[in-house]
């Protein structure tokens, strides 16, 4: 028997139905969406101008782009309908900078989740010694969630810029031959934006995911046992002072005031003496 088969029959794997486990395995599969349908997006367009002369008309333009979304570099030319020269046109707007974040977070939060996921599974053990483990899980949880929450943001707004920019309707307007009201000029091919659309959709849920964790992570740490603890002290110092206290019906019982009400009255011995009295009086007589 290989050794993970040995592992997996000695139940090393059933950290993974606990929360904190199952959530970095969660964590660390949308990582990976999220880089992938970013970082791996290709796409383009594709622009027809008819000129009046049909010698230089071009109905065939295509305009590829592709991550990090540098658009002002990418160029392409197209025809001026005014002889055979032609015009060199570039798209406008730099996404770079949000999208290459947004990957750079998601790149560093699956190698974080594969680790920690590793740890929680083998080295249970270690993790919780001295609660060292805890407290830099519970800080790297909190980080990345920020993280991801200012990533995904960012990257919505510089998709929603690409879209714009990449619009054929606005490209079209960059053109001088198709101002000539003359000239025909048609978008022939939109560019396919759903894998975009999805990366921005599985970063806001890599911030739930890793923002609902901080919970199951601040439990391990030895933060939320002190706080536990210094709850029920309290509660225990009020129950045991109540129960020594003054009042104890035992005490109240043997040393209550019905008891001492007996004395009150005159005791036997007393009586019996002030009877004694007008005998001996009589005796006299």
């Amino acid at each position: 028997m290989d050794p993970v088969s040995q592992l997996a029959s000695a139940g090393t794997f059933r950290a993974l139905k606990e929360p904190l486990a199952f959530l970095r395995a969660l964590e660390l599969l949308f990582a990976i969406f999220a880089f992938a349908t970013c970082g791996g997006y290709s796409g383009g367009l594709r622009l027809s101008v008819d000129c009046v002369n049909k010698t230089e008309s071009n109905l065939s333009i295509d305009i590829a782009f592709a991550y990090p979304f540098r658009l002002h570099q990418v160029t392409f030319e197209v025809p001026t309908c005014e002889g055979k020269e032609r015009q060199k046109l570039a798209l406008t707007g730099d996404s770079s900078s949000s999208a290459e974040f947004f990957v750079t977070v998601a790149v560093f939060a699956f190698l974080y989740s594969l680790a920690a996921t590793v740890v929680y599974i083998f080295f249970q053990n270690k993790y919780r010694e001295n609660n060292r483990g805890p407290l830099i899980d519970f800080i790297v949880t909190v980080v990345f969630s920020f993280l991801w929450l200012v990533g995904s943001s960012a990257w919505a707004k510089g998709l929603s810029d690409v879209k714009v920019a990449t619009d054929p309707k606005e490209v079209l307007l960059l053109m001088s031959a198709c101002k000539q009201p003359s000239n025909k000029c048609v978008a022939v091919h939109s560019p396919v934006m759903s894998s975009l659309n999805t990366s921005v959709v599985f970063g806001f849920l890599n911030f739930i995911l890793w923002a609902g964790n901080i919970w199951f992570v601040f439990k391990e740490t030895g933060w939320h046992s002190s706080g536990q603890r210094y709850l029920s002290d309290p509660m225990e110092k009020h129950s045991s002072s109540y129960n020594h206290g003054g009042y104890n019906q035992d005490s109240y019982g043997s040393s209550g005031g019905y008891g001492q009400q007996a004395s009150l009255g005159p005791s036997s011995d007393e009586f019996g003496q002030q009877s004694s009295g007008p005998a001996s009086f009589t005796n006299q007589i």
